[in-house]
């Protein structure tokens, strides 16, 4: 039996709340590799942020080709990886990016005092925009039936 998911799977999977994992070139190193929080509407874009001196940012422009793959944590396993292209890169709000995304991550008491505690960090932050193009994935329950899979 395949356990690739089907495109209505994986988008779904996709907006679902996960860390994912971010991955993008660098030149004359490996590619860096680092997790993030972001947020993605079946059907649509992919959106993160970052600051826009970081490391991630300083490598983000419109055109750059990033990576991301999101999974569970427990067996069996599921993960979804995408890979496209930054379509846009704008200056990050607080009200409109980052606290939903604090929200959706933390719940709305925590979320809020991670903005608050974070406030003069958001202020030079950027919300980024993937267009997914390629996508791969797994869902280990069809193999498994959706029966929980001992772990070691």
């Amino acid at each position: 039996m395949s356990t690739a998911m089907t495109k209505a799977e994986r988008e779904a999977f996709l907006a679902g709340v996960h860390v994912g994992v971010l991955s993008l070139a660098e030149p004359r190193r490996a590619p860096l590799t680092v997790p993030i929080w972001y947020r993605y509407t079946p059907g649509g874009e992919l959106a993160f942020m970052t600051g826009r001196d970081s490391r991630k940012g300083r490598l983000l422009g419109v055109g750059t080709r990033v990576a991301l793959c999101a999974q569970t944590e427990h067996a069996p396993y599921k993960y979804v990886s995408v890979d496209g292209v930054v379509t846009a890169i704008d200056a990050a709000d607080v009200e409109r990016d980052t606290r939903p995304m604090a929200h959706r991550y933390l719940g709305r008491e925590v979320g809020d005092q991670y903005v608050l505690a974070l406030a003069e960090e958001t202020e030079t932050s950027i919300l980024v925009h993937v267009r997914p193009e390629r996508w791969s994935s797994v869902d280990y329950a069809k193999q498994f039936g959706g029966r929980p899979v001992a772990s070691a």
